[in-house]
């Protein structure tokens, strides 16, 4: 659980510096350069990551059982997913889905994830997990009214973009059910279906 722990305090605190020092870091950025700042920002993020995914492996191994979700519910919420990959598309493919979520389309998404989790995963390991990044999520949507919003890198414009980001979802929700999250996480996505 210490892993895990750490691994979030990394890459949400990582993902965290504009919300709490937008200033420092647009100052930070200038003087070692735009792209410099990126690839730091990045080099960091991605050892937060990658001391979740161990700590949540090392975690699972032996599960601290919060609350047994029945079946129904974890079915559900593994159906509703379908929604997240397509928010998730938009957010690189700005059309009206992008707009009406008021270029939040990400933040929704990531909110959906870990709202979804919570509700099919009762571990400790899980609750830690995907709460911390639903309390994330919020803290940024809140933050966004008192800052301007980053620019996501994006192509440009387009009314197919709504229709890319719909059917590529769908494909990659697809991709998750028929073996992607099982192979990714080790567990299937739909474990009385298929």
């Amino acid at each position: 659980m210490t892993t895990l722990i750490i691994g979030l305090l990394v890459f949400l605190g990582a993902h965290s510096i504009s919300i709490v020092g937008a200033a420092w870091r647009n100052r930070v950025a200038s003087a070692v350069g735009e792209n410099a700042w990126q690839a730091i920002y990045s080099v960091i993020a991605l050892i937060g990551l990658a001391l979740v995914v161990r700590g949540y492996g090392l975690a699972r191994l032996e599960p601290v059982i919060l609350y047994v979700p029945p079946l129904w519910l974890r079915e559900i919420a593994a159906a509703l997913m379908i929604f997240v990959f397509p928010l998730l598309l938009a957010a690189y493919l700005p059309g009206k889905i992008k707009s009406a979520l008021r270029n939040n389309s990400l933040l929704v998404a990531t909110k959906l994830w870990a709202t979804l989790h919570l509700l099919a995963n009762g571990t400790l390991a899980d609750v830690v997990l995907f709460s911390s990044i639903l309390l994330w999520a919020a803290a940024v949507r809140v933050s966004l009214k008192y800052r301007a919003p980053r620019t996501v890198p994006a192509l440009p414009p387009s009314h197919w973009n709504d229709a890319i980001a719909v059917a590529g979802g769908l494909i990659l929700y697809i991709a998750f059910v028929l073996g992607g999250h099982a192979w990714l996480i080790g567990v299937p996505a739909y474990p009385s279906w298929l």
